[in-house]
């Protein structure tokens, strides 16, 4: 599970420009996710079944990619693979363009440990809805866009020589998928395979920072905004048993009762009945709940990162 971060007091005084707004406005990350849904409108006029197909096949695994590898595999060490499945499920994730594999999961430790606090990187409860869907990422964070300060979130993926390759080079994998692409079946394979399918990856990872700290029910006080929400963990493959997640952050099992599915999870038990995933964990022990904020320590203080967030077995 997370390791219980530091008190704030004890942090080094580093404030993230999402807290305290920036003029760095990243207009590479705006305009890269415009021209990925513009060209997804480009989906009708290109229909071809084989393309949907392909659009189908390619959601999955790369969407996929994200939940069993980015999500339960990297940042919460929830099973373990291999080494070498552990580079596919990044490669899979990678192929998202959400980013770089170290760069996602130090993100995605940060909002663990602040969830819906002032340092968390997309609480809705912050700036709304649209903030924590999309409109955080135009921001630029001081820490979590800062390559030396968020490889201190995920120091052993930093020290991985793959892993490194895979988070430098994550553009170029989409460009040759692309390229690839339409050598095979032309532009509406590319249309289908990379723009409507990342932009339906995109919004399924995004509604889980959004949606599911918004709307849908608690099981478990966790003092923090997260929900479980039915049609969001439909579209994010059981990601959207959030408020699960937050409980027992390192269970590879997010549905917790025996109609909360849970697509992640019954892809992790395939893996390991064909031996290729082991030490898969269930939920133990209490659930987890952040600290009460302290209303006596000063706001600057409250606003600054402590120590990396290491996950423990």
């Amino acid at each position: 599970m997370l390791e219980t971060p530091k008190a704030v007091t004890e942090a080094a005084p580093i404030e993230p420009s999402t807290i305290t707004p920036s003029l760095r406005f990243k207009w590479d990350i705006a305009l890269g996710i415009l021209v990925i849904h513009l060209g997804a409108l480009f989906a009708p006029a290109t229909f071809t079944w084989n393309a949907f197909w392909l659009f189908v096949a390619l959601q999955f695994v790369t969407g996929l990619g994200v939940t069993v590898g980015f999500h339960r595999l990297l940042t919460h060490r929830s099973f373990q693979t291999p080494k070498w499945v552990e580079y596919v499920l990044t490669l899979c994730g990678s192929l998202s363009l959400q980013g770089g594999v170290i760069k996602w999961v130090a993100t995605h430790r940060v909002h663990h440990a602040f969830s819906d606090r002032a340092q968390d990187p997309h609480s809705p409860l912050r700036k709304g809805f649209w903030w924590a869907h999309v409109f955080w990422l135009f921001a630029y964070d001081e820490v979590l866009d800062h390559p030396i300060r968020y490889r201190r979130y995920a120091p052993e993926l930093a020290k991985d020589p793959v892993h490194l390759f895979l988070h430098k080079t994550h553009l170029l994998q989409t460009i040759l998928l692309s390229l690839a692409l339409y050598a095979w079946g032309g532009w509406s394979f590319v249309v289908w395979g990379v723009f409507v399918r990342t932009a339906f990856v995109y919004h399924g990872t995004w509604l889980v920072n959004s949606a599911a700290h918004i709307w849908g029910y608690q099981s478990y006080q966790t003092n923090e905004g997260s929900r479980n929400n039915w049609w969001v963990a439909v579209i994010s493959y059981g990601e959207g048993w959030h408020n699960n997640h937050h409980a027992y952050p390192s269970s590879a099992a997010h549905g917790l009762r025996w109609w909360e599915f849970d697509l992640t999870y019954l892809t992790i038990r395939m893996l390991g009945l064909i031996g290729l995933a082991r030490g898969i964990h269930l939920p133990r022990g209490n659930p987890a709940k952040l600290p009460e904020i302290d209303p006596s320590i000063p706001l600057r203080l409250r606003l600054t990162l402590p120590e990396p967030v290491r996950v423990v077995s």
